[in-house]
């Protein structure tokens, strides 16, 4: 078996000095973890890239969709994967799984611990953010579902937890 990369073991530090239980997967430059969202619990698949200097950030948690929901979960994916920059939504049609994907190119092969934990933060935010989104489709009648303006549905932000820093501003008042 060989050994792990030396950026892997970079993000193995990072999780351990923000108090993150990991677990390196023996045999791959992969470490899996699971975090708690507000609206689900997410599966965090990291992989390094050696070769690339690059890091891959997974988030993953299972969705079941009926076959009549498919194409407008789909299109709200499509919708939600426009204005991002960084990462992207996708779906795992065999292990129906909602799928968050975010990569980075590194400099130097030890990675930076900030650029870690944001990229964990993002992965996890944003497929926690699009949950409750995809189970109001999921959840719509399928004689409704052509009626759905999956737009309009993404701009609602009565179904997303407010940012912590908003939290915090209330509380100080």
């Amino acid at each position: 078996m060989r050994p792990h990369s030396r950026q892997i073991l970079s993000v193995e530090e990072t999780f351990g000095a923000n108090g993150w239980h990991c677990e390196l997967v023996d045999g791959a430059d992969v470490l899996r973890s699971g975090f708690e969202g507000h609206h689900t619990r997410v599966d965090l698949i990291a992989q390094a890239h050696p070769q690339l200097n690059a890091l891959s950030v997974v988030t993953e948690t299972p969705m079941t969709l009926t076959e009549v929901s498919q194409p407008y979960v789909f299109e709200l994916l499509m919708r939600a994967n426009k204005p991002l920059t960084l990462g992207g939504f996708e779906y795992d049609l065999e292990r129906e799984v909602l799928v968050f994907r975010i990569t980075n190119l590194f400099e130097r092969e030890r990675y930076d611990a900030d650029i870690i934990a944001s990229m964990v933060h993002c992965a996890i935010a944003e497929l926690d953010r699009l949950v409750p989104y995809v189970a109001t489709v999921r959840q719509t009648a399928p004689d409704l579902l052509a009626d759905l303006d999956l737009e309009r549905l993404l701009e609602r932000d009565d179904l997303i937890p407010p940012l912590p820093e908003a939290e915090m501003e209330e509380e100080e008042y």
